[in-house]
């Protein structure tokens, strides 16, 4: 018998909703249960830090833990570094601070405030100062992709036609239209994030658990055996179909 895996999208800094998916996983799977994080932890919510707490807990506590590494998180990871990186990926205007990304909230939820007079080496001195340790060295931990049997677990999908061995970082953590446009199967099923939706979907060669958390919308939590899929609900288990 296949043993459940489960899987919880876009946390987005919402430690509230992050304890309810906890909790389902736990009743429906035990204290044991494998599970995939999916990536951005951090921004737009209210408490990016409870949530790495969060999460930094129950690795050191030896739950099966996977956590993922999304955009967002990685725009963190590299403010954090010595000489701030900005992300090339981004629209020119944006950064981390700009209100659709969601830094301010993120360093807001460690108690640092600031306004558009404040230079950006004082913030990032405070941010070294505030920030701990700990939750710098879970950034620079996390892993960009998790292969589980059928599955591929990522944060935003994969580039069709490339081997997965040979995806980029750059890629699992920001493509999009390539990825959804893709309609053939891919290697295999890709669990991903990355890009908000109505509702979790399955669309056949990927499943988005996005769900829009970062703006407010439930958090998605799902539940794998093999291939099979269902969301894990207050009503308990939903089958999630093409």
């Amino acid at each position: 018998m296949t043993r459940p895996l489960y899987a919880i999208g876009d946390i987005h800094g919402q430690h509230g909703m992050l304890e309810d998916a906890l909790a389902r996983i736990e009743a429906d799977g035990g204290p044991d249960a494998p599970v995939v994080f999916l990536g951005d932890y951090v921004d737009r919510g209210p408490d990016s830090r409870a949530v790495i707490d969060t999460l930094i807990k129950g690795q050191s506590q030896g739950r099966n833990w996977t956590c993922l590494k999304g955009n967002h998180d990685r725009l963190f990871q590299w403010f954090m570094e010595d000489t701030p990186r900005h992300d090339p990926h981004l629209l020119v205007g944006f950064h981390w601070f700009h209100d659709r990304i969601g830094g301010t909230e993120t360093l807001a939820s460690y108690g640092i405030t600031f306004d558009d007079q404040t230079r950006l080496a004082a913030l990032h001195e405070e941010a070294k100062e505030t920030i701990p340790p700990a939750h710098v060295a879970f950034l620079n931990s996390l892993p960009v992709l998790h292969e589980a049997n059928e599955l591929l677990f990522v944060h935003a999908g994969i580039r069709p036609g490339i081997a997965i061995k040979d995806q980029t970082e750059e890629d699992l953590v920001w493509i999009r239209q390539e990825f959804h446009s893709h309609k053939d199967p891919h290697p295999k099923l890709v669990v991903h994030g990355h890009t908000p939706v109505n509702e979790a979907t399955h669309y056949g060669n990927r499943i988005n658990l996005d769900s829009g958390a970062g703006y407010g919308k439930p958090l998605s939590t799902a539940v794998f055996e093999g291939a099979d899929c269902w969301l894990l609900t207050e009503a308990g288990r939903q089958p999630l179909t093409p």
